[in-house]
């Protein structure tokens, strides 16, 4: 994967992250989905993001250039790395945006640190408490049985044709070349410390009732699988303040297919949500 110029944040316990700022104005934190690292990066070279808002993407725990860290990695302790991130860079309070593993992550954040979200943005959220997850993702079983294999590159592929569809790799090869590579090196984040954490976090519609600050729901329109709907349709009906947003011309790959439109759609929410308007 091409690499950008990146500056690190010394967390302490042994995480580093890597972060890049583009922009200026009221600040967007965007958290990648699982160990595709790259996958915000294209909105950064987004005028209609940048122009209005100061935009930090930063690469996980695990993930590219960010330190590697043993054990366990629970979807709270990925939420208390976003947050001590902004407190590094001394962001207060902040539009927040996560996709897919880290829907789950930019909740959690709502969840344990409200003061510090003043909006939502998930996109197709890899949450579980819907009927396809446990009847639709026999393909999740292939990848990690070929993982577990030793093929790193065929489990990938796997997955990534399950969630994204077949022609995920031209998409994926003509926006972020060798990012499938760099997919493929950070397997082991995915299959042995994202994917358990994943299945290990429970998301309530009590829990939801507490998260208050207003929700983007974004979903793309080519997005056939089922699973992608009941997900919608569970954020709109559990969160009080949330509100759909569909994304032309997008699979699950969402801002890596259409980064304009994506950009578009999330700045228009943040104007309707500023900063100056919490309380």
């Amino acid at each position: 994967m091409n690499q950008r110029r990146m500056d690190r944040a010394a967390l302490g316990e042994g995480v580093e992250l890597e972060y890049e700022i583009r922009g200026a104005g009221e600040p967007v934190v965007l958290m990648h989905p699982g160990h595709f690292a790259g996958w915000f990066a294209p909105l950064l070279d987004q005028a209609a993001l940048t122009d209005r808002y100061r935009v930090v993407r930063y690469h996980r725990v695990g993930c590219a250039g960010s330190s590697h860290i043993a054990g366990a990695v629970s979807v709270s302790q990925q939420a208390a790395h976003c947050r001590s991130l902004m407190r590094h860079l001394g962001i207060k309070r902040a539009h927040i945006v996560g996709h897919s593993s880290t829907g789950l992550v930019a909740l959690q954040l709502a969840l344990d640190s409200l003061e510090v979200v003043h909006s939502l943005a998930i996109l197709e959220p890899a949450l579980m408490s819907v009927p396809s997850a446990s009847t639709s993702r026999a393909f999740l079983g292939t990848a990690v049985q070929l993982y577990r294999a030793g093929d790193k590159a065929g489990a990938i592929d796997t997955f990534l044709r399950g969630t994204c569809g077949a022609g995920y790799r031209a998409v994926l090869d003509q926006a972020l070349p060798g990012a499938f590579d760099q997919h493929v090196a950070d397997a082991d984040t995915f299959f042995g410390q994202e994917l358990p954490a994943m299945q290990q976090w429970s998301f309530t519609q009590e829990a939801a009732r507490r998260i208050t600050c207003p929700v983007l729901a974004v979903i793309g329109a080519k997005s056939l699988d089922p699973i992608w709907g009941e997900r919608q349709d569970l954020l709109l009906s559990w969160l009080p303040n949330s509100e759909p947003f569909v994304l032309p011309g997008a699979t699950h790959m969402l801002e890596v297919q259409n980064p304009r439109g994506m950009a578009e759609g999330l700045a228009a929410f943040f104007a309707r949500h500023p900063l100056s308007a919490s309380s």
